[in-house]
C-alpha cells in the first residue's frame, strides 16, 4: 500500500507511522529522516538542506520533493510505503501526485489522525523530559514520575523542552491549521482521505487504522 499520515502534531503519527508500516511491511519514510540522512551522508541534496537550514531558512519544497522521490525509488519502497510528514501543503501534495504519475501509480490512501485541539495541547505541553537521556520521557497526567521532578528510572532532573511549552505547541498547532490542513481537503476530492480517532490506547488506534486501510484495499 501506499499510504499519507496526517495530523496535528501530539496525534501521535510517529508511534503509528512506525506499528503500520512494520505491520504492513512497507518503509515507513518521515521528512525528519530524510533530512537526517541525507545531511549525515553528505549527499548532494542533503549539503544543499543544510546550508538552508544553517542560514536560519526554510529548506525549499522542490529540495524536500527531491529528497523524498530519491527515498520511494529504493528497491524496499517497491511494494509500498507510508509517508509521514511529507506532503506537508498543497504544493507537495501536487509535487507527489505528479511523481507517481510518472511512475503509473497513486495512494491508496490518505490516513487523517484526528484529536481535538485541547487534548493535543495537553498531550505535548505536560511531556517532560530527563536531562540525563531524553529517552527517559514522562507525562505529568499520563504517566507522573513518583517523584515530581525527579526521573524513576536514573534521579536525573526532569525538564519541560522549550518546543513543548503551551505557547510553541499552540503555535505549531497554527502553522498545521494554515499549510498542512488544507492538504485533506486536496486528497478528499480524490476520495482518499479514511479518518479515524487517535484518541484512546495506542493499541486501539492502530486497531482502528488497519481496519480503516483494509476497507481501502
Amino acid at each position: 500500500m501506499r499510504i499519507v499520515l496526517v495530523g496535528p502534531p501530539g496525534a501521535g503519527k510517529g508511534t503509528q507511522a512506525t506499528r503500520l508500516a512494520e505491520t504492513l511491511h512497507i518503509p515507513h519514510i518521515s521528512t525528519g529522516d530524510l533530512f537526517r540522512a541525507n545531511i549525515s551522508q553528505q549527499t548532494e541534496l542533503g549539503k544543499l538542506a543544510k546550508s538552508y537550514m544553517d542560514a536560519g531558512n526554510l529548506v525549499p519544497d522542490e529540495v524536500t520533493i527531491a529528497m523524498a522521490k530519491d527515498r520511494m525509488e529504493q528497491p524496499d519502497a517497491e511494494g509500498g510505503f507510508l509517508l509521514d510528514g511529507f506532503p506537508r501543503n498543497v504544493s507537495q501534495a501536487e509535487a507527489l501526485d505528479e511523481l507517481l504519475e510518472t511512475e503509473d501509480m497513486g495512494l491508496d490512501a490518505v490516513l487523517d489522525l484526528e484529536a481535538p485541539e485541547e487534548e493535543v495541547v495537553k498531550r505535548i505541553a505536560g511531556r517532560r523530559v530527563c536531562r540525563n537521556n531524553s529517552a527517559h520521557v514522562f507525562h505529568v497526567t499520563y504517566t507522573p514520575p513518583k517523584q515530581e521532578g525527579v526521573c524513576d528510572v536514573c534521579g536525573g532532573e526532569l525538564y519541560q523542552r522549550d518546543d513543548d511549552s503551551e505557547e510553541t505547541v499552540r503555535k505549531r498547532l497554527e502553522v498545521y491549521h494554515t499549510q498542512t490542513e488544507p492538504i485533506i481537503d486536496y486528497y478528499k476530492a480524490q476520495g482518499l482521505v479514511v479518518t479515524i480517532s487517535a484518541m484512546g490506547p495506542v493499541d486501539e488506534v492502530t486497531g482502528r487504522a488497519l481496519e480503516a486501510l483494509k476497507r481501502e484495499k
